[in-house]
């Protein structure tokens, strides 16, 4: 799943020899795969150190959850680059902002990209899936605009800007160019948002003319999700403001074989965080041993590919590749018995064997 990401805005912190990154594990099952992660790494002899940042729980309103999210800030904005598992927000948290949304507002991570595509030997009800979502991570909905102008009266402000629908839309544009990738699809409610999503939708459709050799349509959102589980093939790089890529990539999820699998990242013009690309934090299953590691391996994976370290991500990623192929160590979710140690275990003795 080698991928091209623009990577010419900035430069990795590298000092001896080695990068650091920060390293943010996240809520349930974050520690565990992330420890998977650190393991493989570290067999592998890969050049970086972790700068970790522990804000398990921030999302709960702890006391000193502005504290961590400073700290948090401030490790990305000095190592430029992030490996994150996913955090907690709970829905009972009334008028408490999503770490997320404000991690990437902060530093300004505006662009959200999703990799859903078939993994061989991986069976699923769909083949031939090879999708990329990019989403605008910085307004739309997320924007955090709410307030209650009288009692059971709820305003919530949904900001489509046309700059920053532009600056998605040539990041999708030049991620289709870069990866060989034939056409951008547009995804938009403009049918009854006519302003908004209006906006939106022009724009993109203007920026694709700038690239005649990019096949460029477009698609409201509740069709594209019912296309996207009949027939999922007729798409390649899917554009499209942040709450319906926060829904497509859910569905996306569901077609290849869920959460555990799905790498992706979140890019800004100075900072990169890496991260699983379906938001399953696995309460569930947290400290059971039970997590499948793969979406944040296949995630450093693609970090690794942004810091021009290939070596070492194509030999992390076939290995993981190889196993799952092979058949004989699988996660719950993926129809097998092995623990999350198993899992990384039997990726360690297939690089050994490379």
């Amino acid at each position: 799943m080698a991928t091209t990401i623009n990577n010419d805005v900035f430069k990795p912190t590298k000092f001896g020899g080695k990068y650091t990154v920060t390293l943010i594990p996240g809520d349930g099952i974050g520690a565990e795969v992330s420890e998977s992660v650190k393991q493989i790494f570290k067999a592998e002899n890969v050049p970086v150190e972790w700068e970790q940042v522990d804000v398990t729980g921030i999302e709960t309103g702890d006391k000193h959850s502005g504290e961590l999210f400073r700290e948090s800030i401030a490790s990305l904005k000095r190592n430029k680059l992030g490996l994150k598992g996913i955090l907690h927000t709970p829905v009972e948290r009334s008028g408490h902002q999503s770490f997320n949304v404000a991690l990437r507002q902060e530093l300004d991570i505006y662009a959200s990209i999703v990799l859903i595509k078939n993994i061989p030997g991986y069976e699923t009800r769909h083949k031939d899936v090879d999708l990329c979502i990019i989403r605008e991570n910085t307004e739309g909905e997320y924007s955090g605009l709410e307030h209650s102008s009288v009692a059971g009266v709820v305003e919530s402000l949904k900001i489509i800007t046309r700059v920053k629908s532009e600056r998605i839309a040539k990041f999708a544009f030049a991620f289709a160019l870069a990866n060989n990738r034939k056409k951008v699809t547009c995804i938009h409610k403009a049918n009854i948002m006519k302003l908004a999503d209006g906006l939106f939708r022009n724009t993109v459709k203007r920026v694709g003319e700038e690239y005649p050799t990019i096949e460029t349509n477009d698609m409201i959102v509740d069709n594209a999700s019912m296309q996207c589980v009949s027939r999922p093939q007729q798409f390649d790089v899917m554009v499209m403001p942040n709450l319906y890529g926060g829904i497509l990539s859910n569905i996306g999820a569901g077609l290849v074989g869920g959460p555990g699998i799905v790498p992706g990242c979140n890019m800004g013009r100075e900072v990169a965080v890496f991260e699983p690309g379906c938001r399953h934090v696995g309460l569930d299953i947290k400290g059971k041993d039970q997590a499948n590691p793969t979406a944040l391996i296949l995630s450093a994976s693609m970090l690794l590919r942004h810091m021009g370290l290939d070596n070492h991500a194509n030999r992390i990623s076939k290995a993981v590749y190889d196993v799952i192929a092979e058949g004989k160590t699988r996660t719950r979710d993926m129809g097998g018995y092995s623990t999350t140690q198993q899992f990384t275990r039997a990726i360690l003795d297939s690089m050994e064997v490379q």
